[in-house]
């Protein structure tokens, strides 16, 4: 993924950004020197990805004309640790790695290598992480560690008040945990009166009460049934869908506010889509093929959530419905079927504006039907061979090595269960109408961890993640 794109004012992305104000080739070489260090690199790369540089030469400064630039305030560490990443890559930090990459990002104010941090955030450098961007105000990465924190408090607590200062606890402890949210997959726009008005709900799970309560009732005009569903930070987006027998196409799109708890209309895409994936990445929406009028399509467009407008981006290497497609490590991933039992998994790499291959799974009468993204690790749910059908097996693929390996084990999927799976810290949670079920996750292994109630209505439903403020959860 390109490190250096910019936006143009309608939201479309293009190469370069303006570097007008150079005040010679941009593609020069320009040494920066770090401690006894020296380090090479194009004057394009580093003034598009950090702020530093671009005020720098902004600024008119005599060091604007001049071929070596030395940064004293840095160790060579960090500032290697920011290349990489602005190079494209996906460095894995120790302890020392991390202190010298969040002094580096704070300093130089590097956003790709601030949103590499964030993705990194796990249980064992969360503390870390929180603790270093507070000291040097890093804010983005200091809420990310700090909401990461809160989410997996019941296993955090003691070392957060054993390690952190009260000022650090104390934000932890104002912040709302991320809840499991669940809304019925079939249900269709309210002018139905055969719909039951209880399954026009979206509801939350009360942990503490093991209990599912209301959150919000879906707009009239709202449908589920074959729709994308996604939550961007923090709001839930509907988009598509069919209602009634003969699947006519939903036209209206939804976005709901935690923050105000009200629903309001977005702008629809171009293509009018059913049976499509959802993802929401950095500030956008990706509708990614889908179906109209009974015909499966490769399309994909992406809505820019400031500006309020769907463009084109890259279609799919072939059409595809209802395809398995997850995000981690602020990456797109989509599972797309072959026959002979073939499942390619493609990513979207947005600054190339290309769905790329990035690995083929071939298991005998079985496809990926549900995809998890957790740290580096991509997991694939998938159905048994054909005289087991409702069993479910699970791979692993680590984005980092190349390797598959499969998990040991079968999960039963009877209910619908590991077939609608969310991230959440370290852990994730899988829901039927039986059980809500949390597993500890590592790289090789899921861990049954506890069981709360089950959500109680039929059928295949969608799951996710929202911050409730007091005020709703209190109602």
């Amino acid at each position: 993924m390109s490190a250096h794109s910019s936006e143009s004012e309608d939201g479309s992305s293009c190469d370069s950004a303006d570097v007008s104000y150079l005040p010679c080739c941009p593609a020069a070489k320009l040494t920066i020197v770090v401690g006894d260090t020296h380090f090479s690199e194009e004057k394009m790369l580093l003034v598009q990805s950090c702020d530093y540089f671009q005020a720098l030469y902004r600024s008119g400064m005599k060091e604007c004309r001049q071929q070596e630039i030395h940064l004293k305030s840095l160790r060579a560490q960090g500032f290697l640790i920011a290349l990489a990443v602005l190079r494209g890559e996906m460095p894995n930090l120790d302890g020392d790695d991390i202190v010298e990459a969040i002094e580096c990002a704070a300093f130089l104010q590097v956003a790709p290598l601030i949103k590499h941090l964030i993705n990194l955030i796990d249980s064992d450098n969360c503390l870390l992480m929180y603790h270093t961007a507070a000291t040097f105000g890093l804010m983005d990465l200091y809420h990310a560690a700090a909401l990461f924190i809160r989410n997996m408090y019941v296993d955090l607590e003691l070392e957060v008040k054993k390690s952190l200062p009260t000022e650090l606890i104390s934000y932890v402890e104002s912040l709302r945990p991320s809840v499991f949210v669940a809304v019925g997959a079939h249900v269709t726009c309210g002018g139905d009166k055969t719909i039951h008005a209880a399954s026009r709900t979206v509801c939350y799970l009360d942990e503490t009460g093991n209990s599912w309560k209301v959150l919000t009732d879906l707009p009239l005009e709202a449908s589920t049934s074959m729709a994308g569903v996604t939550v961007l930070d923090n709001k839930l987006y509907i988009v598509g869908g069919v209602h009634g027998l003969q699947k006519q196409v939903v036209e209206s799109c939804f976005c709901y506010s935690v923050e105000n708890n009200s629903w309001s209309r977005i702008s629809s895409p171009a293509q009018l889509r059913y049976n499509l994936s959802l993802v929401g990445v950095d500030g956008r929406l990706y509708a990614i093929g889908g179906e109209y009028e009974r015909t499966v399509m490769s399309s994909v467009e992406t809505y820019n959530v400031k500006t309020g407008r769907w463009g084109f981006a890259a279609h799919l290497p072939r059409p595809a419905a209802g395809a398995a497609c997850t995000k981690t490590m602020s990456r797109i991933f989509v599972c797309l079927w072959r026959p002979m039992e073939t499942t390619e998994i493609y990513e979207y790499v947005s600054g190339k504006d290309e769905w790329q291959l990035v690995t083929t799974l071939i298991r005998k009468q079985s496809y990926g039907h549900c995809m998890v993204g957790h740290r580096d690790n991509l997991y694939i749910m998938r159905n048994g061979p054909s005289d087991d059908f409702l069993r479910c097996l699970m791979d692993c693929y680590n984005l980092r090595t190349g390797q598959w390996s499969s998990l040991p084990g079968h999960f039963a999927n009877s209910k619908g269960s590991l077939f609608t799976a969310v991230v959440r810290g370290d852990s994730v949670l899988t829901l039927n109408r039986s059980m809500t079920l949390e597993y500890a996750v590592d790289d090789k292994t899921w861990k049954p961890r506890r069981q709360m109630k089950g959500f109680p209505r039929s059928g295949s439903v969608w799951t996710f993640l929202l911050q409730l403020p007091e005020a709703l959860v209190l109602q």
